[in-house]
């Protein structure tokens, strides 16, 4: 199931209340342009990077578009969702943002060693695992509804957020990963983040596409292909030999 985050746009002109200056305006529209456009970019990216071959000059620079576009998009739409408190799009927007982040990290950092980063952002889906809580506690206490979704979708994510945590802290305690296991953090952690921006328009955004489109199994298929490409390079990872090693130099 896609996010309750990604099923809705954040802040739009619509929300803003009848009389707002004009310079409000312009601001909401421009950070909408670059919201929307660092998603189409982040999806476009993030699957070229995909089918390129691991570890090449295309697959990289790639790679470094999608971390850069899923950043701004993950950023921009956090900050608009904040002030029409859509709960769902501040949490997966953090995540997001923090699964792109430490994919990018991963790859960057010396086999074998942690830094300050990992033990600082470790702190970010503990966070947001608080947060669903807090918001899965407020839904069951109205009726099991929050922002129009049910309690367990929070508890949900809650978990996932817990998940994501738990295995950073193995990361810490080990004292870093190497070989597989760093190559499929990096692919799983970039793989469910494209699966966010992928998810939330070919899924979320049907409404503004033409109608004969909406519940098409080809946007379904389009929405969910990160998650079944992950699975696909996590198996090839693990028992292939033609896994380039130069992945391990971006």
């Amino acid at each position: 199931m896609i996010p309750a985050s990604q099923t809705a746009m954040p802040l739009s002109i619509s929300h803003l209340p009848a009389g707002s200056a004009w310079w409000i305006y312009a601001i909401v529209i421009a950070t909408l342009a670059l919201h929307i456009g660092g998603g189409s970019i982040a999806i476009l990216s993030g699957y070229g990077a995909l089918f390129l071959e691991k570890g090449e000059r295309l697959h990289r620079l790639f790679g470094k578009i999608f971390v850069i576009a899923m950043l701004l998009m993950a950023t921009l739409g956090t900050v608009l969702s904040i002030p029409i408190h859509q709960r769902g799009n501040i949490g997966a927007g953090i995540l997001a943002a923090y699964l792109v982040a430490t994919a990018w990290m991963t790859v960057r950092r010396k086999e074998g060693t942690v830094g300050r980063f990992e033990k600082i952002v470790v702190l970010v889906p503990l966070g947001v695992a608080v947060l669903f809580l807090i918001w899965a506690a407020q839904a069951t206490m109205n009726g099991g509804h929050l922002d129009g979704y049910r309690s367990p979708l929070y508890y949900v994510f809650a978990f996932i957020a817990a998940l994501f945590a738990s295995l950073d802290f193995n990361v810490i305690r080990q004292g870093g990963i190497s070989g597989v296991q760093r190559i499929a953090r990096h692919l799983w952690r970039m793989c469910f983040a494209l699966f966010f921006a992928a998810g939330s328009f070919f899924l979320g955004q049907q409404k503004v596409m033409p109608a004969f489109m909406h519940g098409s199994p080809i946007l379904l298929a389009l929405g969910l292909a990160p998650l079944a490409i992950m699975i696909f390079w996590l198996v090839r990872v693990r028992i292939g030999n033609r896994f380039r090693p130069q992945l391990a130099s971006p």
